[in-house]
């Protein structure tokens, strides 16, 4: 393994990773090709020693990549981009300033339109799901791979909100392929509270249905967390 560079962090893996490689051996042990059905999701997650909720994280990360395919009301499928999946680099072993300065770049020019779409679009359901995820944030405050989900289960479901699905694919497939860079973010910010309150903040302007001030605080959140991710990457910092 070759040193570390100054600036540079250490990739963690974790569950979610090591399921999604494990499903991936899975279909090549197996020799399933594009389009062959692979076992329920409770099955895998049986198979595999872990709550089914655990083991649809990893199967979100695939699809993302389409490297397999959930069709709702049908089954899990091997998907068409089995061999050339863009998954977080099994050989990487570092994340540096750049990377994660680049991917909260990328969440400022989607996100805070979505969260101004999402302000006319939203319906009640919608809403409920939102406070869904705000509280169970609250109460995972102490536990990082817990928050780190329900975080990302907000962003998510303001990005379906606002009624585009493609868009919401987009902020989905985005979120889930850079799952390792998300994780080190809320340990670098290390603001859970600052954080949740900010969230809290977007959820108002969305259940009032002022547009303006979704976009405002959607921007406002994302800039905000990468100044402060800037700052502390800064070698010597």
């Amino acid at each position: 393994m070759s040193p570390l560079a100054e600036g540079e962090l250490p990739l963690r893996r974790t569950l979610t990773d090591d399921l999604a490689a494990g499903v991936l051996d899975l279909i090549r042990a197996d020799g399933l090709r594009s389009g062959d059905p692979l076992p329920a999701a409770r099955d895998l997650a049986r198979r595999f020693g872990v709550s089914t909720p655990t083991l649809r994280e990893a199967l979100r990360r695939l699809q993302a990549t389409q490297a397999i395919e959930i069709r709702h009301g049908s089954g899990i499928y091997v998907g068409r981009n089995l061999e050339r999946v863009v998954l977080p680099n099994p050989n990487a072993q570092s994340l540096t300033a750049e990377r994660f300065h680049e991917l909260l770049d990328a969440r400022l020019v989607i996100e805070p339109e979505l969260a101004r779409r999402a302000a006319v679009h939203r319906t009640e359901a919608d809403l409920a799901r939102l406070r869904e995820r705000l509280a169970k944030a609250e109460r995972a405050l102490d536990d990082d791979a817990l928050l780190h989900e329900e975080n990302m289960a907000f962003h998510r479901a303001v990005a379906a909100a606002a009624g585009n699905r493609v868009l919401s694919e987009v902020v989905d497939s985005l979120l889930a392929v850079h799952a390792a860079e998300q994780r080190e973010i809320l340990r670098i910010y290390d603001d859970r509270v600052r954080d949740l309150d900010e969230h809290r903040q977007i959820m108002a302007a969305l259940a009032a249905g002022d547009a303006e001030d979704a976009h405002r605080l959607s921007r406002l959140h994302l800039e905000g967390v990468r100044s402060v991710i800037d700052v502390r990457m800064v070698p010597g910092a």
